[in-house]
């Protein structure tokens, strides 16, 4: 607090100070994650995952709110943690309330389809390794947010397996796809920073994704156009990498404008490559 803040409330008549207290009427006002990026990420998914099932049901609806609820859950609790030494009734309540949101959908879309049980189980396992890396203080390692993007990516067999009551080898390659694209990120930010500003990791992680993608497709799990969508990343990253300078003093406004138009031309080209082969020749 500076001095003349100090001097100004110092000055401030008893009553004046005791209305500044908190009011307690703000547990009413809901919490959302400001995470844009990763609604972008959870949109992108799920739509590959519904492009992928060929159709849109109830349930793909109800898949989708579940989605969203989960993520919104997990902004409280993080934010509970961190403030750990202070009880925050708005935190506990809102996280409660799109917790039980989430996992009652979740219940209802399992009835129907028991697959789901892995996708669910999955979504949870993230969420407890976040919680752990936020309360060490590590929620911002490459290792917990490879996990963040990883379940958020679930998504897409969210999506397909709501819609088509199964989980096929596609969309598991799918939503390996998707985690590998949309973690190329985590590495291309890092060199916004000068602590983290080596090309290394970045070169390392898109050499080993790229062999990911490869044996996908050998494997079968993916198309062969839709394996050649995650030359978006590698394009993007070879940009960024012989344009440094100028991506660091970029404004966060073109970053995320960036990752936002490059997300949505992933999307095009993955949704566009699952189309069945009759529409693909209109």
């Amino acid at each position: 607090m500076t001095q003349s803040t100090s001097k100004a409330f110092a000055e401030k008549p008893l009553l004046a100070r005791r209305n500044t207290k908190p009011n307690p009427q703000t547990w009413y006002r809901p919490t959302f994650s400001p995470e844009h990026g990763v609604y972008v990420v959870l949109l992108v998914s799920f739509l590959i995952g519904a492009a992928a099932a060929q159709t849109w049901t109830w349930t793909t609806t109800l898949a989708l709110v579940c989605a969203f609820c989960g993520f919104q859950a997990e902004h409280p609790l993080v934010l509970q943690i961190k403030q750990r030494r202070s009880w925050k009734p708005r935190f506990f309540i809102w996280g409660g309330v799109y917790a039980v949101a989430s996992g009652a959908i979740a219940l209802c879309l399992y009835l129907k389809s028991p697959v789901l049980l892995w996708i669910h189980a999955g979504a949870i396992a993230a969420l407890v390794v976040d919680a752990f890396s936020v309360l060490h203080r590590e929620q911002k390692s490459i290792f917990n947010e490879l996990i963040t993007f990883a379940a958020v990516c679930l998504s897409a067999p969210l999506a397909y397996a709501a819609t088509t009551g199964i989980i096929s080898i596609s969309v598991m390659g799918l939503w390996a796809l998707n985690t590998l694209y949309f973690s190329s990120t985590i590495f291309t930010v890092k060199l916004r920073k000068s602590k983290t500003s080596s090309l290394i990791p970045a070169v390392i992680y898109h050499a080993i994704a790229t062999l990911i993608v490869v044996a996908l497709y050998w494997l079968g799990w993916l198309s062969p156009a839709t394996a050649l969508a995650f030359g978006l990343a590698l394009l993007k990253f070879g940009i960024i990498a012989l344009n440094q300078q100028w991506y660091r003093t970029a404004k966060i406004q073109f970053v995320a404008m960036l990752e936002t138009g490059t997300a949505f031309a992933f999307l095009t080209i993955v949704a566009l490559s699952v189309l069945p082969a009759h529409l693909m020749a209109l």
